[in-house]
C-alpha cells in the first residue's frame, strides 16, 4: 500500500504530460482514467515495488545516459572494424550470467547488450544470456560485467 500515492502522482504526472489540458472536463477524465488504472493494478495484485516507477527514476537516468555512451562507443569500434583495411570480424556466441534478481533488470540487460552496436541477445533463460558478437576478442563473458551491474543497479537497486 505504501506504493500507491507514488503510483497515482507518477500516473497522474505522465497522463498531464500526454495531454496537456487543463479543461475541467479533461481532469476529471484524466482523474477517472488514473482510478480505473489502480482499480486494474490492484485487481490484478501487481501494486509493488515493480509496479512504481518513482523510486528507480535518478537510477535509470543515470543508466540510461552511461548506455548512450556506451553505445556511441560500440558505434565507432564497429565502423572502424567495417571500414579499417583488415575487416577484422570474426563473430562468435558467448555465454553470459547476469546478476540481476528481477526480470526488469534480465530485460534491461538484455536489451541493452541488443542496442549496442556488435552484439545481439539471442535467448535468455534464467540468469544466462546468448549473445552473439562480432568480435571474438573483445566479447569474452567478462567484458559484459560492467552493463550487466550497471543495468542490475538501476533495476534492482543498490550501486553500480
Amino acid at each position: 500500500m505504501i506504493y500507491i500515492p507514488g503510483l497515482i502522482l507518477a500516473l497522474a504526472a505522465f497522463w498531464f504530460v500526454l495531454s496537456g489540458e487543463t479543461a475541467p472536463l479533461f481532469l476529471i477524465l484524466g482523474a477517472l482514467s488514473v482510478l480505473l488504472t489502480l482499480w486494474l493494478v490492484a485487481r490484478l495484485k501487481i501494486i509493488g515495488r515493480d509496479a512504481s516507477p518513482y523510486h528507480r527514476a535518478p537510477n535509470m537516468l543515470l543508466y540510461g545516459g552511461w548506455l548512450i555512451v556506451e553505445i556511441l562507443k560500440a558505434n565507432i569500434a564497429v565502423i572502424r572494424r567495417i571500414i579499417g583495411p583488415s575487416h577484422a570480424i570474426d563473430p562468435v556466441m558467448v555465454n553470459v550470467t547476469t546478476t540481476a534478481r528481477t526480470d526488469l533488470g534480465r530485460a534491461m540487460f538484455a536489451n541493452s547488450i541488443t542496442l549496442t552496436p556488435g552484439t545481439v541477445t539471442v535467448d535468455v533463460v534464467g540468469d544466462k544470456l546468448k549473445v552473439h558478437a562480432l568480435v571474438r576478442e573483445t566479447s569474452a563473458a567478462a567484458s559484459f560485467a560492467p552493463m550487466d551491474r550497471k543495468a542490475a543497479a538501476a533495476a534492482d537497486g543498490g550501486k553500480s
